[in-house]
């Protein structure tokens, strides 16, 4: 215990907190390109286009039916065989993007099919057009919906990522695989990681929380607080 406390962290912290700067890099980025394309899958699924539709259809079933580290694998590994080579961070930002976005397609989807339909025919009766009935009534009603399972697939993104470390990224992952190797302490070092991921988690699911609010209006958030207040009056006379 002693040398865990006085010796592993003091010396084998820090590169840890170096992999993991790494791997919120690599979630935070893929995560935006995620919720772009996720968008725009979402957006040509609803285009009414037949062949857009069955394109990204299969995008979505075949990327969701693929374990990611297969699909980190190929794209790292067997693209270079027709000339695409990515490094091993961008090969992941590709992968995890376009794996998370194949399922964010989905919550976008569904968000926006939620939105009651005569929103959208009382615009177009204005004589707005479809991209500005999207863009001012239908999108942002339905991002406010999609924030809370958007902000739980980030928390899970942060604990995937680290499988880009079977990629040759230097993510925390693999920063306490190199550790491991060198001292033979599988056991703490995968302990200190497990905390950093854990702490990094924590972090991300109160920003999450704080950005749910942000997009919660106010009325609804009153109502909010008003059941969380009465379910625990309900536990403290039970």
């Amino acid at each position: 215990m002693y040398d865990f406390f006085f010796v592993l962290i003091p010396q084998h912290f820090p590169f840890l907190l170096q992999g993991a700067v790494v791997t919120l890099e690599l979630s935070i980025l893929s995560m935006v390109v995620g919720i772009a394309l996720g968008m725009i899958v979402a957006l040509g699924r609803l285009s009414g286009s037949a062949i857009i539709e069955w394109v990204l259809y299969f995008y979505v079933e075949i990327w969701r039916a693929v374990p990611l580290i297969v699909q980190l694998m190929v794209i790292y590994f067997t693209l270079p065989e027709i000339g695409i080579t990515l490094p091993g961070f961008w090969a992941g930002v590709l992968g995890l993007s376009l794996n998370l976005a194949a399922y964010l397609s989905e919550v976008f989807r569904a968000s926006i099919l939620s939105i009651d339909d005569g929103q959208r025919l009382a615009g177009i009766s204005i004589g707005m057009s479809q991209i500005r009935v999207y863009s001012r009534i239908v999108l942002p009603q339905a991002l406010r919906i999609a924030v809370p399972t958007v902000g739980g697939y980030f928390i899970a993104l942060l604990k995937d990522s680290s499988l880009v470390s079977f990629i040759a990224v230097n993510d925390l992952m693999r920063h306490g695989t190199i550790i491991i190797a060198n001292t033979f302490q599988s056991m703490q070092v995968y302990f200190m990681v497990a905390i950093i991921y854990c702490a990094m988690s924590l972090i991300a699911a109160r920003i999450v929380h704080q950005i749910e609010m942000v997009f919660t209006p106010p009325h609804r958030r009153k109502r909010r607080q008003k059941r969380v207040l009465s379910m625990v009056q309900r536990e403290q006379s039970a």
